[in-house]
């Protein structure tokens, strides 16, 4: 049986497409990279203060997300948005 597939499903959201919602993108992964950077700061103080390796680990690995989360961040404030075209009854009929 196949399945009835609608015309929004194969758009995907909006929110996922290029040039929208930068901002919030942006401050979605800023607030991950804050989170990583406290990780990252208190393991490598717990490793400091215990010696343990585990925490020399997850410092470098929360360090490497760090970065990650930043390339991410400045890639959303470098985009450009997307002009959309105005909503008309033509467009709401569609």
């Amino acid at each position: 049986m196949p399945l009835a597939l609608d015309r929004a499903m194969y758009e995907g959201l909006p929110l996922l497409m290029n040039g929208r919602c930068e901002g919030l993108k942006a401050s979605v992964h800023g607030a991950v990279m804050a989170m990583a950077t406290v990780c990252a700061l208190y393991n490598a103080a717990a490793w400091l203060k215990r010696r343990q390796m585990h925490s020399a680990v997850n410092a470098g690995l929360y360090a490497a997300l760090v970065g990650w989360e930043l390339h991410h961040v400045l890639h959303h404030i470098e985009c450009r948005p997307v002009a959309t075209a105005p909503v008309t009854e033509r467009t709401q009929a569609a």
